[in-house]
């Protein structure tokens, strides 16, 4: 099979808004607001990414207004205090950061969101330089493919390769990224494989089998 997965550089975000380590509390709140965005990779020399900087990171001023952070008890909200007391993007932000290649697959850069609870990762090139930013959104773009797209892609990359020998007939159906095969086969065996290749294709949402086996006593020789 040829099919190739699409990767981060083909969805992410390009041009990307950030900060370097000195920037001053108020100028990151007016950066977030100005760019309607979230968080800001934090930057030191030659574009390399030490942090990410986010209106959690931000929070603590306002949640420790009327108390000193000196004197917080619990020791679960230490981190918090401490960043109470910060005025900088470097006293700020999230180190290190958790950054994804641009040439990660999409499923790697999900797994790292999901694994870390992030809703967005820098992308950064061998040297740790940033090269763009790919959000959760970003990701769930792949079930914007047609249903047409989808269902050239199945018959051309699973029922071409997996079934097809003469006497066999599968169709194959796409309704909002579920995709459907009907008909017979002859080797029962290769349908959950056929379910595995298609569910791994982009875009689908679900595979419903209404596939059968030819009883042998039909099979020509």
């Amino acid at each position: 099979m040829h099919r190739t997965s699409h990767i981060v550089s083909d969805v992410m975000t390009h041009t990307v808004v950030a900060v370097g380590g000195e920037a001053p509390f108020k100028e990151i709140v007016r950066t977030l607001e100005q760019w309607k965005v979230s968080a800001l990779p934090v930057l030191a020399g030659e574009g390399r990414v030490i942090g990410v900087v986010s209106e959690a990171d931000l929070l603590p001023k306002e949640e420790f207004r009327d108390s000193d952070p000196a004197r917080v008890a619990q020791p679960r909200e230490l981190p918090d205090a401490a960043k109470a007391g910060a005025v900088t993007a470097d006293q700020l932000m999230t180190s290190p950061a958790i950054t994804v290649h641009a040439s990660a697959t999409l499923a790697e850069a999900a797994r790292i969101m999901t694994h870390r609870r992030v809703k967005r990762l820098p992308v950064v090139d061998q040297e740790g330089r940033l090269e763009g930013i790919v959000s959760r959104a970003d990701l769930l773009k792949v079930f914007l493919r047609p249903d047409e797209e989808i269902e050239e892609e199945v018959r051309d990359e699973v029922v071409a390769h997996l079934f097809p020998a003469a006497g066999q007939t599968v169709r194959v159906s796409v309704n909002e990224g579920v995709v459907t095969l009907t008909g017979q086969v002859r080797e029962a065996v290769l349908i959950p494989a056929a379910a595995r290749l298609i569910r791994a294709i982009e875009g689908v949402v679900d595979f419903e089998n209404q596939l059968t086996a030819t009883p042998p006593a039909a099979q020509r020789p």
